[in-house]
């Protein structure tokens, strides 16, 4: 019964980190984002919208490395890898709710493993929400291929 609480107590710990690096991350993004997003016209400006865009995507996929590496240094400190290159390739393929079973954890701390699989798809949504804004407020992949012509 306590390693259950042990693992749950570090999982949420893990999982609260991640939350708030994603929500500070976020934040800076839509700050550094939206001072030039303001002034961006659609019409006028693809070029620089698609500029934004691509900043989005590498800042969140600088978020999700950041939260990746949270993992996996987690997994190093607690002794269930034997290098911390294969402590980044299990985050990495767990966080990504992949779970190839070629490298496990004990049976001690697997329950971690499987809170960040369930992490990893919720950050991953926000990030894809916030990218869906993101896009839809720049209208840079907009096209007026389904307007009705008069």
């Amino acid at each position: 019964m306590g390693n259950l609480f042990s693992n749950l107590a570090i999982a949420s710990a893990m999982v609260s980190t991640t939350v708030l690096i994603h929500f500070w991350g976020l934040l800076v993004l839509t700050r550094a984002l939206g001072g030039g997003g303001a002034r961006i016209k659609a019409h006028e400006s693809h070029a620089r919208g698609a500029i934004i865009i691509l900043m989005g995507v590498f800042g969140i996929f600088a978020l999700h490395t950041l939260e990746i590496w949270a993992y996996a240094t987690l997994y190093r400190v607690l002794g269930e890898t034997r290098s911390f290159a294969e402590a980044l390739y299990f985050s990495t393929t767990t966080f990504a709710s992949l779970g190839l079973g070629d490298v496990v954890l004990s049976t001690r701390w697997r329950l971690i493993s499987a809170i960040e699989a369930a992490n990893g798809v919720i950050l991953f949504a926000w990030s894809t929400a916030f990218l869906l804004t993101l896009t839809r407020r720049l209208k840079v992949l907009e096209h007026d291929w389904f307007e009705r012509r008069a």
